[in-house]
């Protein structure tokens, strides 16, 4: 059997992802929906955040066991960018531009400084 030190980073990632297609829609989804009264798209969407705050808190919870506060807030947001690049494209329709991948690539490369032990 594997160490719990390889499966609590594993789960941890999944969680995240799963809580950040949750948040995406929470707080992007609802652009589709531009006539849809403002009451009814913030209620909407504050249920779906209800979804991302049950997969983000244990993920966090369990996640600083081997992460550290910095680190997980570093994950969270290189999974936040991959995950609305694709719902950009797939579900809003926009494209990615060049400079959206240097940007984003910018702050992925900015991991390196933060999970680098000097």
């Amino acid at each position: 059997m594997l160490p719990s030190s390889f499966f609590v980073p594993l789960m941890t990632i999944g969680l995240l992802v799963c809580s950040n297609v949750f948040m995406t829609f929470a707080w992007y989804g609802h652009l589709k929906f531009k006539a849809a009264p403002l009451l009814i798209v913030i209620l909407i969407s504050w249920g779906i955040a209800f979804f991302e705050y049950c997969l983000q808190v244990p993920a966090n919870r369990y996640g600083h066991a081997v992460f550290s506060a910095a680190q997980l807030k570093t994950i969270q947001e290189i999974i936040t960018l991959i995950v609305f690049v694709g719902f950009s494209v797939w579900y809003l329709h926009e494209p990615v531009r060049w400079n959206h991948l240097v940007g984003f690539g910018l702050i992925i490369a900015a991991a390196f400084f933060i999970f680098k032990k000097w």
